[in-house]
């Protein structure tokens, strides 16, 4: 049995390389075995990087300055190798392996553990998150969330004395979330450890923590702290306005009026996609349309082909039969089918935000990021100027118009990726988990700029488990499972 790590914080601080001002700084905390914490704090407070630090994964002093120190039972954290077991905020940055089987083994291989130790530990973590498709499935074939199940399996099954989970059910369907919430509960329960985790939604796991700690923006450090119950009750008006989701959080966006909907945009006509060329069919026999001004929310659970839905919806992935065809009006000089556009076709009439942010950045500075589409679209330079500093402002990123984007928090990443697609004012967006890793404040500035752009008469098709952001955005909703449709509440 695993018994829980001690961590000590003292006077730490980690500043990026290339970043003017620290991501965190003058961190002073301590977490005694067995303890499980809650870290919150909004959008760019420092919760990734201090889970980084604690994990030993920030790397060397050519990635940036550390001040300070972190112990891990007395124990520099990169020294503590077994003893600590994180799941990144994003899944694909820790998927090594092309099976689902020795992905999850991978850890423990590492360790030295006897081979029949390994597998029987990878059955068993696999099992408690819900991941039962054969331990020879492909990881290429996982969704978002099947992915965020197999990295919790992998730190499961090295039987770490700390858990640490970054934002680990923010891709997940509501069963997903139950599910790895409930074999997260088992295991400190079996082993003891130690729990650090990181979410906005704190209702997923307030129940299970018996500490929440909150950080707060520009390094102030600790700004609340203790039992969740005395915490929420007696800071929680203060932490929902610096930007947390805290217990009992209504949505700062009410339900956008009504807009006059145009004639069809996109024809789905029997419609089958793939992730893959020549892969195997994920839905087949789809039959829709989506309508000038509309907002489509596309829901379901993990696995059932949302995202390759979207992504062949959007034409970056070719059908796999059937057809996805534009109206003349969107066309306009290209050919009927958005996945034969060329990519300057594609700017000015769908753009997509992936799921993984960092899929589409191509810069190193976030002001070039979001510059990239309006000079392909040879726009001059003081309009681009102009739109780059609008977006900055309106997504809470102008502070950040230096950095790199790969440095940016999940949640700035997220308002970023959504920033660099409105540059160019596409007249369809599509989206897949665009609230993914955002505070309230940001959440609301989000679903702001979109309500707007909707009003002006843009199309918004997003994947989403978000089911505030549906009340907010959302005419019309495909329920992938059945496939079916029903107007949102």
């Amino acid at each position: 049995m695993a018994s829980g790590a001690r961590v000590t914080v003292e006077g730490w601080g980690w500043r990026h390389a290339g970043r003017r001002l620290p991501a965190v700084s003058d961190l002073d905390l301590t977490i005694e075995p067995g303890q499980r914490v809650l870290l919150v704090g909004a959008s760019g407070a420092g919760k990734s990087t201090t889970l980084a630090g604690i994990a030993g994964l920030l790397g060397g002093s050519d990635e940036g300055d550390q001040t300070g120190r972190i112990l891990v039972d007395g124990r520099p954290p990169e020294l503590q190798r077994g003893r600590i077991g994180m799941v990144l905020q994003d899944p694909d940055a820790q998927l090594v392996m092309s099976t689902v089987g020795d992905d999850a083994a991978f850890g423990c291989e590492n360790l030295g553990l006897p081979r029949e130790e390994i597998w029987a530990r990878v059955r068993r973590g696999l099992a408690q998150v819900g991941l039962e498709l054969g331990l020879d499935h492909p990881t290429t074939r996982l969704s978002g969330g099947q992915k965020q199940r197999l990295a919790l399996a992998g730190v499961l099954a090295m039987g770490p004395g700390l858990i640490i989970l970054d934002e680990p059910t923010a891709n997940l369907d509501p069963d997903g979330i139950a599910e790895v919430r409930a074999a997260v509960e088992h295991v400190l329960e079996v082993t003891g450890a130690t729990l650090i985790v990181v979410e906005h939604r704190t209702t997923v796991w307030s129940g299970l923590v018996d500490r929440v700690v909150a950080l707060g923006v520009g390094g102030e450090g600790v700004v609340a702290d203790g039992p969740p119950a005395r915490v929420f009750a007696e800071d929680g008006a203060a932490l929902e306005a610096a930007g947390l989701w805290i217990p009992g959080s209504v949505s700062p966006c009410p339900r956008a009026d009504a807009v006059d909907l145009g004639g069809p945009a996109l024809r789905l006509d029997d419609l089958a996609v793939a992730r893959e060329r020549r892969g195997p069919v994920v839905r087949s026999g789809i039959t829709r349309s989506v309508r000038f001004g509309e907002a489509v929310g596309i829901t379901g659970a993990n696995g059932t082909g949302k995202s390759t839905l979207a992504l062949t919806l959007a034409g970056l992935l070719p059908e796999a039969a059937g057809a996805v065809l534009a109206s003349d009006e969107l066309r306009a000089g290209a050919g009927p089918r958005p996945s034969r556009w060329r990519s300057t076709q594609l700017l000015t009439r769908i753009g997509t935000v992936f799921q993984d942010p960092e899929h589409q950045f191509v810069t190193s500075r976030v002001r070039d990021e979001l510059a990239v589409g309006l000079r392909a679209l040879a726009i001059d330079r003081v309009r681009v100027d102009e739109r780059v500093d609008e977006l900055l402002a309106r997504l809470r990123l102008d502070a950040l118009a230096d950095a790199n984007p790969f440095t940016l928090s999940g949640g700035q990443k997220r308002r970023l990726s959504v920033a660099t697609l409105l540059a160019t004012s596409p007249r369809i967006i599509v989206l897949d988990e665009p609230t993914f890793g955002q505070d309230r404040r940001s959440w609301g500035d989000l679903v702001t700029l979109l309500q707007q752009m909707r009003a002006e008469g843009g199309t918004i098709v997003s994947v989403t488990h978000d089911a505030e952001y549906l009340q907010a955005l959302g005419d019309t909703v495909w329920h992938l499972g059945s496939v079916s449709e029903r107007s949102a509440a």
